[in-house]
């Protein structure tokens, strides 16, 4: 690969990152400026989910250029990266199964709350498992080593790397179950409703099928790890223009459709965001975010 096509390659995904990252933060910040917003379950979930996103752009973008300019870094650092990474890999997706469950259950039956600690207990799991055998594995003199920071050094052994693929794949048939069952139920709630009732349910309906996109790009994110590998091993230039594609499309892309499903498509919150843009010139806003909110 050129320099030119690589620059080409790394200018474009700096674009897309700030860009998603831009619309994150204001969609955050509306969320603190309504204590609506923090007291409502969908709501708080929303915001993990802008929040995992922040933070797994940061960290894998870094990661990217540090990759595509041979960037070396010490072990013990690249260990901490990979640690946050894969954390908040499985954060996202965890969280928009919540979310889809959240949307089931809100017309069905109550939730309790704790989701978040929840979310980020089971999301701990698999890098754990992972790190805990590496750590097991290696000399205390690996991390004074400096290479390029990458995910697949942590996989010394064959087993590992299955034990890897089984846990993504478990969790990959867990989130698909509970998908498949709230658009069920919901389905037949939808099927029996009426009136007011019935326009609601066909909203979380349509909401849960976002959900579902989302989380199929996200889902399809953890086997990538193994389809670059097998590129890595035909060629190298292959592996450079698959990882890239799969950057785009299953990181950067599932994490711009957050802002959409909770962010645009949400009454309460756009015109929350939609009068905080405006920094309040709108007076007439004022009014409709409190009518809008004091509806639920």
């Amino acid at each position: 690969m050129n320099c030119g096509t690589l620059y080409e390659q790394v200018i474009i995904v700096q674009v897309l990152v700030a860009a998603f990252l831009c619309i994150n933060f204001s969609l955050i910040t509306t969320f603190f400026m309504k204590d609506f917003f923090y007291t409502s379950m969908r709501y708080i979930l929303f915001a993990n989910t802008l929040l995992s996103d922040c933070l797994i752009l940061i960290v894998t973008n870094l990661l990217l250029i540090l990759s595509y300019f041979n960037v070396t870094i010490q072990m013990w650092l690249c260990l901490i990266i990979f640690a946050v990474s894969s954390l908040y890999t499985f954060v996202t997706p965890v969280t928009l199964t919540a979310m889809t469950l959240e949307r089931y259950v809100a017309i069905c039956m109550p939730l309790a709350l704790h989701c978040i600690l929840i979310i980020h207990a089971l999301s701990s799991i698999p890098v754990t498992v992972i790190l805990s055998t590496f750590v097991a594995s290696v000399t205390p003199s690996f991390y004074k080593q400096y290479r390029v920071c990458t995910g697949e050094m942590f996989i010394l052994h064959t087993w590992q790397r299955q034990l890897r693929s089984g846990i993504s794949q478990f969790y990959f048939l867990i989130m698909f179950i509970t998908i498949v069952v709230s658009y069920t139920e919901i389905m037949k709630v939808t099927k029996a409703a009426s009136g007011q009732s019935k326009k609601s349910t066909k909203k979380g309906l349509r909401t849960v099928l976002l959900h579902g996109f989302q989380l199929l790009l996200c889902l399809i994110q953890l086997w990538t790890p193994f389809i670059e590998a097998a590129a890595l091993q035909i060629n190298l230039m292959l592996f450079i223009n698959i990882r890239y594609f799969n950057y785009i499309m299953f990181y950067l892309l599932p994490r711009c459709l957050s802002p959409l499903i909770y962010g645009l498509r949400d009454d309460k919150f756009f015109l929350a965001l939609k009068y905080y843009a405006l920094c309040g010139l709108q007076k007439s806003l004022q009014g409709d975010i409190h009518s809008v909110i004091s509806v639920v």
